[in-house]
């Protein structure tokens, strides 16, 4: 097993410190590197055995690649207020950070994003060419599609309840604050993610954000693009030894980490052909689990 090395690192961004780790592989030059983005806390206080977002980043980083996770505004130790595309700009903070790093390849940077996080994710890779590739993991085409309250109030007293909203005259605007979920939606991003490589993950049990979600922004994006169902996984898809073992395996693939060459496009390309890993869009009832790689084309 491979030796990592864990760094406390904070990011500012608008006044507010954002708490973060960067982990780094064994080995000289420069690594691949990718940045893991939690989703939207459900309670106040998290189970104290999970080891969470760290086991993830460190089992990446074993792996070859420098693993950045941080706490979103709003959230952990990280200082500030939920707002979605507040996220965004905590995403584009730490790309940032990635790719002033000497031992990150700049041209090998991967997002994950996890549910909101994923949303903040594929935001940032349609807008930012420094993402090389992305895999979004229960990531909702729209935020309140899947939200259990009716009302916009409803959801702040909800926010306010589990600590992510921390200040009483926060937000200035609900009508403001509740229109960056909409603008950050994915459905209306994920199709500029392209020529870069995607790939959705997404559990067949997941009970907060519903499979037809995956399909959709599947159908939405354009090639390079890949998804992978997992059987039997529930929303909390880092949890899921199956999806973590699809993504990884997707992410060295497309990093040239496999030992087959990188998929990511060079500086030069216009377009990737090919998929890494296929299913039947057709049949959404019953969508075929086909794992298998054709290569560049």
């Amino acid at each position: 097993m491979k030796s990592v090395s864990v760094k406390k690192v904070s990011l500012e961004v608008e006044g507010l410190r954002l708490a973060a780790e960067v982990y780094l592989p064994r080995g000289r030059g420069a690594h691949p590197a990718v940045c893991i983005c939690h989703g939207v806390p459900a309670k106040r206080t998290p189970d104290p055995t999970d080891r969470g977002y760290p086991l993830l980043a460190e089992r990446f980083s074993e792996e070859g690649f420098i693993s950045f996770i941080f706490n979103f505004r709003g959230t952990g130790e990280s200082e500030g207020n939920f707002d979605m595309l507040g996220w965004t700009l905590d995403l584009t903070a730490a790309i940032d950070y990635l790719f002033q790093l000497d031992a990150a390849d700049k041209s090998r940077l991967s997002l994950m994003g996890f549910s909101g996080g994923a949303m903040a994710s594929v935001y940032c890779a349609a807008k930012d060419k420094r993402v090389s590739s992305m895999v979004a993991c229960a990531c909702p085409a729209r935020f309140f599609d899947i939200s259990e309250f009716s009302r916009i109030e409803e959801f702040l007293a909800h926010c306010r309840q589990v600590g992510i909203i921390r200040d009483g005259n926060f937000p200035p605007s609900v009508e403001k604050w509740a229109r960056g979920f909409d603008e950050v939606r994915p459905v209306k991003w994920i199709h500029r993610i392209s020529p870069r490589p995607l790939l959705i993950v997404h559990g067949d049990s997941d009970q907060t954000v519903p499979l037809s979600h995956a399909w959709e922004l599947y159908r939405r994006a354009k090639e390079p693009k890949g998804i992978s169902i997992i059987p039997g996984a529930e929303h909390k898809l880092r949890l899921s030894e199956s999806a973590m073992n699809t993504a990884l395996a997707w992410l060295k693939k497309v990093n040239g980490l496999d030992g087959g060459g990188s998929m990511a496009p060079s500086s030069g390309s216009s377009r990737i052909k090919g998929k890494v890993l296929l299913v039947n869009p057709n049949q959404l009832g019953s969508p075929i689990y086909e794992h298998r790689h054709e290569g560049n084309q």
